[in-house]
């Protein structure tokens, strides 16, 4: 309801679709289907522009059913079908072939469709989902609000490392604790909080394993909030030790934005964040080694944080505004 009131007062009707985020249950996609289909029947929209994978799906080939000429697409990441780990089994192997013929429906027609990275856009051409590549569009992510998302100075004092997702083990926070571990050996008092809901999808960490590593003090789970801000603010580093298959992740452009050096993977999306040895450090995925072999250069030096914390404040005022990012989306869309 603080959701609808909040849209309401800047004139946007909030309409809830009924989808299945997780899972493969053909009836419960059919249910998506058919209800989008008949809004957009009844709505008599000029312009879809969905994004994340089931959305792109339902309501793409929904819009077309409609009769919408004008679909716009948003790319914010393939998702976890698409990576190595994803088809590595014969059911990913089907679910990904099943996946690239639902996308060439959806996109079939398309005005426009956006990528986050060239990761995406390489896997779009190579599985030959749209009929023309001119199509593709890349843009550096969603953007982030500089003024919203405003840069703070790094606190002093103890090193306090922040992890901002799903809690999916796919988002690397099994890695980010055993990293802990081997940090807090050599300094005690470094701190390592974790942030985000616990999620359905078969890959999600549960509240006991949450609880197990909270009572041996290897991380300080802070719950979920509908303001980061603060987090950010009390952080040295932000860590995102990912190798699901993101877009460009909005918590680190929120990291960036409010000034903090960053830790990810040198995995797609992730990789587009981080300049190595100037904002903040790439590490291969699923390594705890040298992802506690990056942290404890913060704990060593301190004012590393500071500096580097600078420099992605830099980037994101460069590369990630979202006022930038907002008219390129617009005007490739022939919204301007």
């Amino acid at each position: 309801e603080i959701v609808r009131a909040g849209l309401h007062r800047i004139g946007v009707e909030l309409k809830v679709v009924p989808m299945a985020r997780a899972g493969l249950n053909p009836l419960e996609d059919l249910r998506t289907l058919s209800f989008l289909f008949r809004e957009f029947q009844s709505l008599k929209f000029d312009t879809v522009i969905p994004y994340t994978m089931k959305p792109i799906i339902y309501a793409g080939i929904a819009a077309r059913m409609a009769g919408i000429r004008h679909r716009c697409f948003l790319v914010t990441g393939l998702g976890h079908v698409f990576s190595a780990d994803g088809a590595a089994s014969r059911k990913g192997k089907i679910v990904r072939a099943v996946s690239v013929q639902l996308y060439r429906a959806a996109f079939s027609g398309a005005h426009v469709v956006f990528a986050y990275n060239d990761a995406d856009s390489e896997d779009l051409k190579r599985h030959s989902m749209l009929r023309d590549n001119d199509l593709i569009q890349l843009v550096p992510g969603s953007g982030v609000d500089l003024e919203h998302y405003e840069a703070a100075p790094v606190p002093r004092g103890k090193p306090v490392f922040l992890l901002i997702a799903r809690l999916l083990g796919d988002k690397g926070i099994r890695e980010y604790v055993g990293a802990a571990r081997i940090v807090k050996s050599h300094f005690p008092e470094a701190t390592f909080q974790l942030l985000g809901h616990f999620d359905p999808n078969p890959t999600a960490i549960s509240p006991q394993e949450v609880k197990s590593w909270t009572e041996e003090a290897t991380i300080d789970y802070v719950g979920v909030t509908r303001d980061v801000r603060p987090f950010l603010a009390d952080c040295s580093v932000f860590v995102l030790p990912s190798y699901y298959r993101e877009g460009i992740p909005r918590s680190i452009l929120e990291a960036l934005s409010t000034g903090r050096a960053v830790i990810t993977t040198d995995m797609p999306g992730c990789n587009e964040t981080v300049i190595p040895g100037v904002n903040g450090y790439l590490v291969p995925p699923k390594s705890v080694e040298a992802l506690a072999d990056a942290m404890l250069e913060f704990c060593r030096s301190p004012s590393l944080g500071v500096i580097m914390g600078r420099n992605s404040r830099a980037l994101a005022e460069r590369k990630f505004d979202v006022h930038h990012v907002n008219l390129m989306l617009l005007s490739r869309m022939g919204l301007t």
